[in-house]
């Protein structure tokens, strides 16, 4: 396959992805900023919904002060926003139409319409109308477009790239997800809370595992009080918990085994090493040794392999 056409491919299926994990985040900070709380810790949640992107100093440059308002529209329709939903969906279509002959038409289609469809709600003032249930859209239309890829596609080259996208971009999403919202948190890792702050952690902690649509999965294995601990487990460890780095490690792995070609030695080798530190690992331990540390060698060793996977796979900056 053209390294061109594979880069379009990987990117097409990142930024759907990407725009999924913004409406899952923007959805849970919307719906937990209804409950009573102080205004500090509502703050709080929306700055570190824009730090999970990296996007303090660009939202701050554009809009100063943060208010719930400014960060969902910055994060909704700013087309100068990167990371926004109308600009993910747009990088997606793009990406689409580069390769269009490399897809099914149903593949095509959905993304092309679930482009058409989404100027249409923007203008139509839905988002504004009920950010909720524009937020659900966002993400059918996501599971959607995998589902057609799942159906229609032939499990060629081109799947593969698009399978690596998706799970490398879950993988760095559920990290960041993680980290910012255990910072969030002033009580210890392990779930001894203070019974003053039970109520308030048990919304805090069925938020998170609802923006990755893990709360009933949670119930189903822990049959138990929600504990960080627990939650920590369920995100980072379990195999068999579809967004967890574990899940998400071993598709990529999985993907690069059967694209691997004659420089992707190394990548391979790096991303076979990250998976089996999931695999063996043990949640005391890494709760013993500092879950921010932990997750922020996860993001950087994920976006190693991002970067091994384009020098292997997809274009150079002199294509």
């Amino acid at each position: 396959m053209l390294s061109r056409t594979a880069d379009h491919l990987f990117w097409m299926s990142r930024y759907t992805e990407r725009a999924e994990n913004t409406a899952r985040m923007l959805n849970v900070s919307y719906e937990t900023s209804l409950l009573p709380q102080a205004a500090d810790v509502a703050q709080t949640g929306w700055e570190g919904l824009l730090s999970i992107s990296e996007l303090i100093p660009a939202y701050t440059a554009k809009h100063g002060e943060v208010t719930p308002a400014r960060v969902l529209e910055f994060m909704v329709h700013d087309g100068d926003n990167p990371s926004s939903i109308l600009s993910c969906l747009r990088a997606a279509r793009e990406n689409a139409r580069a390769v269009r002959g490399a897809l099914t038409t149903e593949v095509w289609e959905t993304q092309n319409q679930t482009w058409l469809e989404l100027h249409r709600q923007l203008q139509g003032g839905a988002f504004e109308r009920d950010p909720g249930q524009f937020f659900e859209w966002v993400k059918y239309r996501s599971h959607l477009s995998r589902g057609v890829v799942l159906g229609t596609m032939l499990q060629d080259e081109a799947f593969h790239f698009l399978r690596m996208g998706t799970f490398l971009e879950r993988a760095d999403n559920t990290a960041r997800l993680l980290d910012v919202k255990f910072h969030a948190v002033k009580n210890d890792f392990f779930g001894r809370a203070s019974e003053r702050n039970q109520e308030s952690d048990f919304y805090h902690w069925s938020a998170l595992l609802r923006s990755v649509s893990a709360f009933e999965v949670y119930r189903k294995v822990y049959r138990d009080v929600i504990t960080p601990g627990r939650v920590a487990d369920l995100l980072i460890l379990r195999s068999d918990m579809p967004r967890s780095l574990h899940a998400c490690l071993r598709e990529v792995v999985d993907n690069l085994a059967v694209l691997a070609n004659e420089q992707s030695g190394e990548t391979r080798r790096r991303a076979g090493r990250l998976l089996a530190d999931l695999q063996y690992g043990s949640i005391d331990e890494i709760l013993a040794t500092g879950l921010h540390a932990f997750l922020t060698q996860f993001l950087d060793r994920v976006n190693d392999l991002g970067g091994g996977i384009s020098r292997d796979f997809l274009v150079t900056a002199g294509d």
